[in-house]
């Protein structure tokens, strides 16, 4: 079934490729599969690519017809294949011209409508974006009034924390004051 072919193997030529043997695909998977282990033998290397196929595009109107040709008598049986060529032309280069219309109809309506879809989806960012700004205000603001009440209380409580301090002294001085007269003289050292 597979035979091994000599390329570059002559007796006396050192190097050159190695024999491989010729193996036929019987089926397009194998074949496939072939084509794999042909371009992984040398990774480096690039792989080809094919250029796209030409778009068919028919021959232009000609701008100078020279040989008219007219329903009048005299016509001969030849011209009718000649006739009927050009009229197929002609109906190809309509088709054609059709479609090259309809295909840039569509495409002018996709752009619009990409366009569309992007104005859309700016509009809804520029929505989302403005809530999320008015969240980040009201929390800023709801930050600083706390931040400020803190102040508040903090100047109040140190303020009031000095009234309390002065009132627990005074209080504490009252006690003493009364725990002085109150207590009996033998206790303080009195006679």
């Amino acid at each position: 079934m597979a035979a091994p072919t000599q390329k570059n193997n002559k007796a006396g030529k050192p190097g050159g490729k190695e024999a491989q043997p010729l193996i036929i695909a019987k089926t397009p998977a194998e074949e496939q599969r072939l084509k794999l282990e042909r371009l992984m033998r040398n990774p480096d290397k690039l792989a080809p690519i094919p250029d796209r196929a030409k778009e068919w595009k028919p021959r232009a109107a000609p701008e100078f017809v020279r040989d008219v040709m007219g329903s009048s008598a005299g016509a001969g049986s030849g011209e009718f294949h000649v006739y009927r060529h050009l009229r197929r032309r002609e109906y190809q280069r309509q088709d054609y011209l059709d479609k090259m219309s309809d295909k840039q109809d569509k495409d002018e309506e996709y752009l619009n409508k990409v366009e569309q879809n992007k104005q859309a989806a700016d509009e809804r960012t520029a929505k989302r974006r403005k809530k999320r700004d008015k969240l980040k205000q009201k929390k800023l603001m709801a930050k600083k009034a706390k931040l400020a009440a803190d102040a508040e209380k903090d100047k109040s409580s140190d303020s009031s924390e000095e009234e309390e301090k002065e009132k627990e002294e005074e209080d504490e001085e009252e006690r003493e004051a009364e725990d002085d007269a109150e207590a009996p003289s033998f206790i303080m050292g009195r006679k």
